[in-house]
């Protein structure tokens, strides 16, 4: 399962965790191990690649790619998971 969604900030606030959604927006990938309940902090630097911080368009562009690269590697078995770099700056 592979969605794109908006990517929250989490800060405590009076000791409780309060988030507020950004402009950003993250690629979350079950299939290459990533948990939307993780936080990009916590996931390592192969999925935090994945995750990125994208604006929308380019967001909709890698998560297209990735899912590609997914019936690409269902068709021809490589094992590894696809990043590029067309994250935010």
């Amino acid at each position: 399962m592979i969605v794109l969604r908006r990517r929250r900030e989490v800060r405590l606030i009076e000791g409780k965790p309060q988030g507020v959604y950004t402009n950003a927006f993250e690629i979350i990938c079950r299939d290459c191990g990533d948990d939307p309940f993780w936080d990009y902090h916590d996931v390592p630097p192969r999925l935090q690649r994945i995750r990125g911080s994208y604006w929308i368009e380019p967001g909709a562009r890698e998560y297209e790619a990735h899912i590609a690269w997914h019936e690409a590697r269902a068709t021809h078995g490589d094992g590894r998971c696809f990043a590029s770099v067309v994250q935010m700056g």
